[in-house]
């Protein structure tokens, strides 16, 4: 009995970290959502701002905005928060600090954000 109920709750652990990941269906170049801090920025999206949500819970800022980069054409400049991985295909081309793009509770300077340029 407690084995089936240990197989059946792994399962849904399982599904649970498949649905966190996905990335949302039908976006488009340039389509931005919002999502709680605890999920991770799918592949082909960036993180572009912070912010706080009662839904999310845990520490503030606890919600994140990303955008679709996937479809841009070569040459196409966007900026982005530190707090994702550059996108395969995106160079850095700039550095430097935005307050939208503070996404720890601890006040920092220090620079959070990327102009990046698609290069293939």
């Amino acid at each position: 009995m407690h084995t089936a109920r240990n197989v059946l709750m792994a399962l849904a652990a399982a599904g649970a970290a498949v649905t966190l990941t996905a990335a949302p269906a039908s976006a488009a170049p340039g389509d931005t959502r919002s999502i709680c801090h605890s999920q991770l920025t799918p592949s082909g999206w960036a993180d572009v701002s912070w912010s706080s949500s009662s839904q999310c819970g845990g520490f503030e800022p606890n919600r994140k905005q990303i955008k679709q980069l996937d479809g841009y054409p070569i040459g196409t400049e966007v900026a982005i928060c530190a707090s994702t991985l550059q996108p395969a295909g995106w160079i850095q081309i700039r550095e430097y600090y935005s307050q939208s793009c503070r996404y720890s509770s601890v006040p920092s300077l220090n620079n959070n954000a990327w102009t990046v340029r698609r290069v293939s």
